[in-house]
């Protein structure tokens, strides 16, 4: 596990957990505790958590480490994996138009595109149009704006305007987290202005995540939970969850 990695399930267990010791981290992660203590100094250092005797606690209740793409790409692999092959069930008939958000589960479903159906595909994510830039049977239209370095999706006020012009058959739609009391959320205010025009540009909104997202809050809020009409998710969810999802008429896809 990479460093950032490891830093942001520190990040996201301790905003679950409220405090954890140096040695249950260790064991968590099979590192050592000078390796831990290391994550907490960095951790601290970007105001996330509170070095407190033996351990740490939340420096407040929202996690804002952000990983690079690059970096999560890693993370929960095998269960992303599943969520884009799952998510193609969305897909609107030959024809369609679909807007891509940027992230890696996303890149995923891109890469999945059935070759005998004909798509007009929206997206702000680098990654994505270099992705389906030379397929012949995709109409690809690279949105507008500043490009982030940390998720190579661009941004902006001229990202959002050019997103709120369209209406797409469906909208597939990243989260960096997922809760009942903080709806869909993400560290960037910039990336959180543009999800949240894509929540609102589509017929559909279909929101991959990969269940460690599921009750994970971060800093920025983008969307309400009843502006979701599907998530597709892994078996890591759980029945709670599950049901109190099904109770906001989400339907619920477990890859």
């Amino acid at each position: 596990m990479y460093a950032e990695e490891r830093q942001q399930a520190i990040a996201d267990l301790l905003t679950q957990r409220g405090r954890l010791s140096v040695n249950e981290l260790a064991d968590r992660f099979t590192v050592t505790t000078e390796t831990v203590r290391r994550d907490l100094s960095t951790l601290e250092r970007a105001g996330i958590v509170r070095r407190v005797h033996g351990g740490a606690i939340p420096a407040a209740s929202l996690s804002v480490l952000e990983v690079a793409v690059n970096e999560r790409d890693l993370a929960q692999s095998d269960q992303k994996d599943r969520v884009a092959v799952a998510a193609l069930d969305f897909l609107p008939p030959t024809g369609g138009s679909v807007l891509l958000d940027a992230g890696t589960t996303t890149a995923r479903l891109a890469g999945l595109l059935p070759i005998d159906s004909t798509f007009t595909i929206f997206t702000n994510a680098v990654p994505i149009a270099g992705r389906l830039a030379g397929r012949p049977n995709v109409d690809l239209h690279v949105l507008p704006g500043r490009v982030r370095r940390t998720t190579q999706a661009a941004v902006g006020e001229e990202t959002v305007e050019a997103i709120r012009r369209l209406r797409t058959d469906v909208a597939f739609v990243g989260t960096n987290g997922l809760s009942v009391a903080h709806g869909l959320s993400t560290p960037d205010a910039s990336e959180a202005a543009a999800k949240s025009a894509m929540l609102r540009s589509a017929q559909r909104v279909v929101v991959l995540a990969d269940s460690s997202k599921i009750g994970h809050e971060s800093t920025v809020r983008f969307g309400d939970l009843e502006q979701v009409d599907v998530l597709v998710t892994d078996e890591g969810l759980s029945p709670d969850d599950r049901a109190t999802l099904a109770a906001h008429d989400i339907e619920v896809v477990v890859a």
